[in-house]
This record gives C-alpha cells, structure tokens and sequence, in this order.
C-alpha cells in the first residue's frame, strides 16, 4: 500500500472522543461517568490467581503459546463450547489477544479487503469505523430507531429487518453486531438474532459479534450467542473480554473464538503484530473460569453476583437522573446507560465551533459548570445519522453510590 494511500484511510479518524472528554474531565476534576470501567475490584479469587502466577516461579514470567496459554484457551473450549452447543477446538478455534480491542482489529485486518462493504449497526462502539476503514473497508450503517409509542428501555430500540436487509449488496463481506450493545444496552432477542442470522445466510456473510458484556444482563434479560444459531458457527467471529468478564478491564486479556478456517487469517495478524499476551494475566483469567466452569448457575456464580450487584447500582442511577429531569433510558445489559437530555436548558454559550454535536456541546457544559463527565451519544453514530439522535448522553454506572452528588446537580 502507498503512504499516500494510507494516508487516506485514516485521515479523519486521528480524533478520539475518550482522549477529548477524559482530559477535560481531569482538567475540570470531575466526577468521571464517562469512561467504561468499574471502580471496584476484580473478585478475590482471580486477584489471589495472579498473585500465585507472579510469584510460582520461573515459568510464568517467560513467553507462553503465541496464540494463547493452553491452560486459558483450553478452559474457554470447555466453557464456551457447553454454551453453544458444539465442540470447540482450543488449539485452532480460540485466539487470545491484548483485549477485545485486538481481537476486532486482528478480525478487521485479516478479514477485510479493499471495497468490503461491512454493515454497521447504530449506535456503534466507536472503534468499529475506524478500524473498517483502515482495513480499506467500507462502513454502511443501520440504525436501531427508538418505537414511537414509547421509548423507556433499550428493548424499544429495535431494527427494522426491511431497513437491514436492503443494506445487503453483492459487496457486503461481513456485519457487526454488539450485544449487549455499548451504548445503549440492548440484549438482542432470539428473532433479531434470527433475522441477523437468516441475511447472512442468504448473502454469504461473517458476522463479527463482539460479547464483551455477555454476563452484564439484567431483569431477565438473556444473552444468547448468535454463533450457536444453526449455520452461524461457520461465518461467525464471537469477541470476548476477560476485562468485563471479571472486572479487570487493565488485564487486557480477550479472545476471538470461531472456526478455523476464519481464526487462521486472524492468527496471521496476531503474530505478525502483538505476537503474544502476558502469561500470568492469562493464567490466572483460565483459574476464573475454571472456578466459574464449577460454579455455572448457582448463587456462588460471580456471573450471577455480579450483575445482580449492577443492576442496583443501575437503579440508582436511573432514579437519580430522573430526580434532575434527565430521562434514562433502562439498559437490558452493559455498563451503560443512555439518557434524553432534551428537557434541560442548559445555557450554552454562542462559541466557535457551533457545527459540533449539541450533544458534544452539553457535555462540555455539564463537565465545566456542574462538574460532572458523561460521553456524547453522536459519538456512536456515523455523520449521516449523528444529527437524527441529537439529545442523548451516556453515563456508567458500574462506579460506587454516587447519589449524594446529584442535589449539586
């Protein structure tokens, strides 16, 4: 590829709303409800896990299996390959990587050719673009519209299957689909799931599904893997993260798990790129799930502790805003919450710039007058549907009990 070439792709995407937004919350010294990452530890026995990996000896601190440490990618097989259905290779069908972030950018740049249509659905975590169009991609979005008849959950947020399959052509190599979807929460049901399924059946298309928040639901919400639909294994790229999963997003610890035929492309970027990943994080991710392997389904499960903890904090958060006028938006699963900002006047000055967002632009109000972070909205959509959802922002509230704060507010 030329310079000049490259250069192009990635003209444009240099900016970066976390950068923006996390230094002007520092130099305003904020409350922080922007950034995805609890402020609570990972459960004890995965901390005593690592404990034991760095202090066992020499092993441990030496290189591991380029691909993955086999005690870690033998125990997702397992793990994995009861949830769907199916036996699952550990040594050809599971990558580990430096986070779920690698995982999508090894998928991208194994996977995506020069003139590949990849559909989108908004709103996106941001990186998905990016990464497209620096694979010489091509992005083509679908948005999740809110119903008309009411809009409280993110459950009411749903796709139009006339709207997605018309986003379909000849050109289409691959669709991304996020569930529970960052930032609005939504759990995506068996028949979306099947309506998914069904077009990348009929076009020939791999599904890159990106789980990171698989154990994040709540209120009876079911998470359920598009890969263990039938005929989807063979085209699907299921994304997982170790940082959400346990509660330790500084491990960076991910995985990729599919075919062979699909992860060996992967594999290839992988070892010509990062190579390998920290052998004790892995270590002691492989304990976590060993234990939860044996705890599967009952109350010890910290797969079921820990979204039940969430979902309390996720009420309280949900109560707060009300209580300021805001109108959350109940998220199905995730860290996230979205919020309507609509019904409060905020006085934003008349300053350079008035092309920007007004979402961007009340953030920053918020952030300098009321000291307070949260993300824009527009930031997860494409230019041409950023300006159709203009009034909404998204808080975390996987973060201690913040409630006090809000009668500053």
């Amino acid at each position: 590829m030329s310079r000049q070439l490259h250069a192009r792709r990635i003209e444009g995407i240099d900016k970066n709303v976390w950068v923006e937004f996390t230094q002007l919350a520092a130099e305003y010294k904020a409350v922080n409800l922007g950034q995805g990452f609890p402020d609570f530890p990972p459960p004890s026995f995965v901390q005593e896990a690592f404990c034991k990996a760095v202090s066992g000896g020499f092993a441990l601190h030496q290189y591991t299996r380029a691909f993955g440490h086999p005690p870690l990618v033998k125990i997702l097989a397992k793990f994995f390959g009861r949830i769907v259905g199916r036996d699952i290779d550990p040594l050809d069908d599971i990558l580990v990587t430096v986070g779920a972030y690698q995982a999508l950018f090894c998928t991208f740049q194994a996977l995506i050719d020069d003139g590949d249509e990849v559909i989108i659905i908004e709103p996106f975590f941001d990186c998905y673009q990016p990464m497209v169009k620096m694979a010489g991609g091509k992005c083509v979005y679908v948005p999740l519209r809110p119903k008309k008849d009411k809009c409280e959950t993110s459950a009411d947020w749903v796709l139009s299957p006339g709207e997605l399959a018309s986003k379909f052509t000849s050109h289409t190599k691959a669709i991304i689909l996020n569930t529970p979807n960052n930032p609005l929460g939504k759990v995506f049901n068996r028949e979306e799931l099947q309506v998914i399924s069904d077009l990348c059946i009929k076009h020939d298309v791999l599904c890159i599904s990106d789980e990171v928040y698989e154990w994040l639901t709540y209120n009876g919400a079911k998470h359920i893997k598009i890969a263990s639909l039938p005929g989807m294994w063979e085209r699907t790229i299921t994304i997982g993260s170790a940082g959400k999963t346990f509660s330790a997003t500084g491990w960076k610890v991910g995985w990729a798990i599919g075919s062979t035929h699909i992860l060996k492309h992967l594999r290839t970027v992988h070892q010509n790129s990062v190579y390998h990943c920290p052998t004790a994080a892995q270590e002691a991710v492989a304990h976590g799930f060993q234990r939860e392997f044996e705890q599967f389904g009952k109350p010890e499960s910290y797969f079921i502790q820990l979204p039940a903890n969430l979902q309390v904090k996720r009420q309280k958060l949900a109560q707060c805003l009300k209580s300021v006028g805001l109108q959350p938006i109940i998220p199905e699963g995730g860290y996230f919450m979205m919020a309507d900002i609509s019904a409060i006047k905020a006085n934003l000055p008349d300053l350079p710039g008035q092309d920007e967002p007004y979402d961007h632009r009340f953030v920053k109000w918020l952030i300098k007058n009321k000291r307070l972070a949260t993300i824009p909205v527009s930031a997860f959509y494409s230019h041409e549907h950023c300006k159709d959802f203009p009034n909404y922002i998204r808080f975390c509230f996987a973060k201690v009990n913040l409630s006090g704060y809000w009668s500053q507010v």
